[in-house]
């Protein structure tokens, strides 16, 4: 397998969304995977592909205090991506299964995470039924094969899969900003207990650069020692444009 590492500097919401959709477009005809890692230009939630937004988020709310809203091509829950480090990693999804692709990508954050001096481990299977996409952040719970700290959700993942190839989406939480979700909501949400944070595991604030460095390290590691960076070519840029179209369009936000 091999793989491309791609560090970007902070972009705003929809040239993230539409970038990592043009990365899992070039799977498709690269065979190759790419572990991106990146950051926000502003604060910005993030919504699962099928959560409801329409009655629960107000988008007046969360311009006043200075947050975008985009919707993910991916699943899951609400996250605010403002003090953390999100991670993407798409590739061909022809000879594996989500749940393997998931465990492989969750063995290269742990070593990661681990080589930073975090001691972070595999959330366990949960007893209860785990609860469906809500307006609830999505550092709520962990869910099996998550990574946590202690008892926490320190990562939050979704993946997708598509013609033949994936995207996985994660953010790393350096500082706990999911507190401020029931913030940019009309309706009442619970709050949720604290989430784990980077700065809680190593009593200060690593760089995005050196989060990425641990992150690339572990892809050398784990999946392909030769593995090397990506330079982004006027077809990813094609393709990230058109992308774009989506991520700006309220009836993909606001589409449930």
């Amino acid at each position: 397998m091999r793989w491309r590492l791609y560090l970007t500097e902070p972009l705003d919401a929809t040239e993230n969304m539409a970038l990592d959709e043009a990365l899992m477009l070039r799977a498709r005809t690269s065979g190759e995977y790419v572990f991106r890692v990146y950051g926000w230009s502003e604060p910005t939630l993030s919504l699962g592909r099928n959560q409801r937004a329409v009655g629960v988020f107000d988008k007046q709310i969360a311009e006043c205090n200075g947050v975008a809203i985009v919707r993910r091509l991916t699943g899951g829950r609400a996250v605010l991506h403002h003090r953390e480090v999100t991670y993407s990693v798409t590739g061909p999804a022809l000879h594996d299964t989500l749940r393997t692709s998931y465990a492989g990508i969750n063995r290269i954050l742990l070593a990661a995470l681990q080589s930073l001096g975090v001691r972070a481990a595999l959330a366990h299977a949960r007893s209860e039924r785990f609860p469906p996409p809500a307006s609830s952040p999505c550092f709520e719970l962990p869910a099996e094969g998550e990574i946590v700290l202690g008892a926490r959700k320190l990562v939050g993942s979704a993946q997708v899969r598509e013609g033949g190839a994936f995207l996985q989406h994660g953010s790393i939480l350096v500082d706990d900003d999911q507190s401020r979700v029931p913030e940019l909501s009309s309706v009442s949400i619970p709050h949720a207990a604290p989430a784990a944070t980077l700065r809680d595991a190593l009593g200060s604030a690593p760089s995005l650069h050196d989060v990425a460095k641990a992150l690339f390290s572990a892809v050398r590691l784990h999946a392909d020692a030769d593995a090397a960076p990506l330079h982004a070519d006027a077809q990813l840029h094609r393709a990230t444009r058109a992308a774009r179209t989506r991520y700006v369009d309220d009836s993909w936000t606001w589409r449930r």
